[in-house]
């Protein structure tokens, strides 16, 4: 019963002034604006006193007359704490918002031109080709499976994935010219080692690889690099501030209410060194922060420019029609080169007629004219599309914009918040502003920034020893996620999941020599041989073969019967 009626009696003398606590005149200030502003906070007034009160119990703010119980004092601090990471998470949202919207519309579009792009190729391949592509469709399709698996950072290598779609194309075409012959899975699969030494669609697989490797690189990792970025951002805004941090908070904004100044607001270079103290870590980010936006910037010019992936898709399903007619003009000489490295075939079972390509061939595998390209549901949808990429064109030049704006943003956050009106009284007012003490200059040196720089704050308790390990994890994210973004500058590839090694990549590659790509699409490895000189080395192949005249003169013959009956 005695302690709770001392506890009762210290709690009323909490409220009454002592004796002599007043101002030079002798009269004890009142604490009615304290009362007002503080409840003004949403807290109860039924332990906030009418006057000043002596200070002893008081653990931050100044140990003098005060208008702040302890159960003020520790109110005031967690609120100091929220509205600090209130400042953090405001200034941040414009550089947290960027990311998040630019990313879903890029992975919007991006994810739409692959779609539109399979389903141009289907249509436009059904009425060109009929029952031939349809029987073969599922050699398209799974080309646009693999190039959305690759988006979407599946481990999927671009060169391989083409080679092999080119090899398998091959291998349906040779049985489509070559009807009259039976063909094993072995003499398929000798069959397509020979796509690169013969070219049989011409120089469309590798003028498409360049394209397709370089701009889905680009494509992916620019969206890959906008999820890092939006990460790393929203992480790094809600990292917790450290005890000695919330102490200098305390201090800075409410410190004032207890001295009975709560219209007081604090010195632009005290606030300063009490937001470069808290924030010391995030400065750390900075470095890595601008040369990851630096990166991002160069590879959105690539996007802009050579690495554009609309102009490399919307017109896919052209390009690989003119690899078939390619293939189709080049059916006599590629036939006779494989047979001769592969050996003769065995003929088809219950072959009736000695004309090898059956009759609808060439009438279906005919030359693509782009007048025919469809107008219907799917050309409405190409149309809204390029559309969309008009929009998004500019959609790159705004973000460029916006991620230069979020260059040193880390480093610059403490100065974004200091100079806000609603946290400081201004550099107009240096003279009259909270200093931590009482209402006058401040006069401490503006500490740089980073953490190392922080020993000798005056303001926060900075163990420069102990660096924040999450935000080094965000840093070392940064770091890697850069590497990536400049590796897809000049067309490689870095397997996105494997850092391991950060300065050396596996993946697909650009065709690019020393790393380094032309600004356009200078397409740089050795030019498909002409015709001409394909059919002298098959006419020089052919004299010195072993077969019997008769035998050969036969094969000629069956030959020339191809190109009448197309």
């Amino acid at each position: 019963m005695l302690p709770r009626i001392g506890a009762l009696l210290w709690a009323l003398l909490e409220l009454v002034p002592p004796l002599g606590a007043g101002a030079a005149d002798g009269k004890a200030r009142g604490c009615g604006e304290v009362r007002q502003a503080y409840g003004a906070k949403g807290f109860s007034l039924a332990n906030s006193p009418y006057q000043e009160i002596a200070g002893e119990h008081l653990r931050i703010c100044p140990q003098e007359y005060t208008c702040c119980t302890s159960e003020m004092e520790d109110k005031l601090s967690q609120q100091s704490k929220l509205e600090f990471e209130n400042f953090v998470d405001e200034t941040s949202h414009f550089v947290r918002t960027t990311f998040v919207s630019r990313h879903k519309k890029f992975d919007e579009f991006f994810r739409e031109l692959l779609e539109n792009a399979e389903r141009s190729l289907n249509d436009m391949f059904v009425r060109t080709y009929g029952m031939l592509y349809m029987q073969n469709s599922e050699v398209f399709q799974e080309l646009f499976i693999e190039l959305k698996r690759y988006y979407t950072g599946g481990n999927v290598n671009l060169e391989e994935m083409l080679n092999d779609f080119w090899a398998r194309l091959l291998e349906r075409m040779f049985q489509l010219i070559n009807p009259q012959y039976h063909f094993s899975e072995d003499y398929l699969e000798c069959v397509s080692k020979y796509t690169d030494q013969l070219k049989p669609f011409g120089d469309v697989p590798r003028k498409l690889k360049v394209q397709v490797t370089r701009a889905f690189i680009a494509a992916r990792t620019f969206v890959q690099g906008l999820t890092v970025g939006r990460e790393v951002a929203n992480r790094v805004s809600k990292v917790s501030p450290t005890p000695g941090c919330i102490r200098a908070l305390m201090k800075m904004l409410y410190c004032p209410y207890c001295r009975g100044l709560p219209t007081v607001k604090p010195c632009d270079n005290y606030c300063l060194n009490v937001m470069k103290g808290c924030l010391a870590n995030q400065a750390d980010l900075d470095t890595e922060w601008n040369l990851f936006i630096d990166a991002m910037l160069l590879v959105a010019e690539r996007l802009e420019g050579p690495f554009n992936i609309e102009s490399v898709m919307d017109p896919i399903d052209v390009k690989i029609s003119e690899a078939i007619m390619n293939m189709q003009e080049n059916s006599m000489q590629v036939s006779a080169k494989v047979f001769q490295g592969c050996g003769q075939p065995k003929p088809a079972p219950g072959l009736r007629s000695s004309r090898s390509i059956p009759d609808n061939f060439h009438n279906r595998f005919r030359p693509y004219n782009p007048e025919e390209r469809p107008t219907t549901a799917a050309g409405t949808s190409l149309d809204r599309l390029r559309t969309i990429w008009r929009t998004m064109q500019h959609g790159v030049i705004d973000i460029k914009e916006k991620l230069k704006l979020s260059k040193k943003f880390w480093s610059g956050l403490p100065y974004t918040i200091c100079k806000e009106e609603s946290v400081t009284a201004g550099p107009l007012n240096e003279e009259d502003c909270w200093n931590g003490h009482t209402k006058a200059k401040y006069l401490p040196e503006i500490m740089n920034d980073g953490l190392t720089n922080q020993i000798n704050n005056p303001e926060v308790d900075v163990d420069i020893t102990r660096p924040d390990t999450y935000i080094r994890q965000q840093i070392m994210a940064l770091r890697v996620m850069t590497n990536k973004l400049r590796n897809a500058y000049n067309g490689n590839d870095v397997n996105f999941q494997d850092t391991s090694d950060e300065t050396s990549g596996s993946g697909s590659g650009s065709g690019c020599t020393d790393d380094i790509c032309p600004t356009e699409f200078e397409f740089i490895t050795t030019e498909a041989p002409l015709v001409d000189s394909d059919r002298r080395e098959v006419d020089s192949s052919a004299s010195r073969s072993t077969r019997p005249a008769f035998t050969w003169f036969v094969i000629c013959l069956a030959l020339l019967l191809q190109r009448q009956c197309r």
